[in-house]
């Protein structure tokens, strides 16, 4: 890991920033800056709290807040991060967060946007090991070190561009965390008589279930592919539906 330094500094530590700061332990020397949580919180959890300005300047800086204070976090710590240093964030969107990135970061600066496919409640339950990691480089090669810790940690390595991985993931997040969110909000109950379709649609409505509705928003207006599938799945439910019910 000689290839990416020592240090490295998480900024947010929400649900996807510890499990980011627990599966690398051990192979940074890491620290943490959230700006809505106490230091002592911070070192409760086992890791050294920064400012802002510390944490950008360390030789790997990961962004784990929020798509929708990014560009603002991106802005604010652009003039600071070291000449030679990796920034990467691991948003569920690729597209603005690349553009955003390459706007604001010196040239100096390596970009590799991320996406973790998984999410602390699937790798409590099976691990690390078989899930996918998507990285969309933008500038450097700091991306192949990146897939080879990847890999070390038994994860898939996708590399592909920001334009394709928001394409699929129109289908992948958008339309699944719709129709997912929908049967919460409807709380579909268990049965009896369940078949194992029926099942799934409880387990996907158990795991979105679960996710804030920050992200949520955040997969539905940030992607720019996913409004035309959903509205797509919409209106075809609305057409299914008056083939049999005519006077609906």
């Amino acid at each position: 890991m000689t290839h990416l330094g020592k240090s490295l500094a998480i900024i947010g530590f929400g649900d996807f920033g510890r499990l980011a700061a627990d599966s690398l332990a051990g192979r940074f020397d890491i620290s943490v800056h959230d700006a809505f949580l106490s230091p002592d919180k911070i070192t409760a959890a086992g890791y050294r709290s920064l400012s802002l300005e510390e944490a950008a300047r360390c030789d790997v800086v990961v962004l784990a807040v929020p798509v929708q204070v990014m560009e603002e976090t991106i802005a604010r710590i652009a003039p600071l991060v070291r000449p030679g240093a990796l920034v990467l964030d691991v948003a569920s969107v690729k597209t603005l967060p690349g553009q955003w990135l390459s706007q604001y970061m010196p040239d100096s600066v390596q970009i590799v946007p991320t996406h973790p496919l998984f999410g602390p409640q699937s790798v409590a339950r099976d691990g690390l090991a078989g899930r996918q990691f998507v990285l969309c480089p933008v500038r450097g090669n700091a991306h192949l070190p990146v897939a080879a810790l990847g890999r070390e940690l038994g994860l898939v390595v996708r590399i592909t561009t920001a334009e394709e991985h928001d394409r699929e993931m129109a289908y992948v997040q958008a339309l699944t965390h719709l129709i997912g969110r929908t049967l919460s909000g409807m709380d579909i109950p268990d049965k009896q008589m369940k078949t194992q379709t029926y099942q799934h649609l409880l387990d996907l409505t158990q795991l979105i279930g679960k996710d804030s509705f920050e992200l949520f928003t955040a997969i539905q207006t940030m992607n720019p592919y996913a409004r035309d599938i959903t509205d797509s799945f919409v209106s075809g439910a609305v057409d299914l539906l008056g083939q049999v019910h005519p006077t609906r």
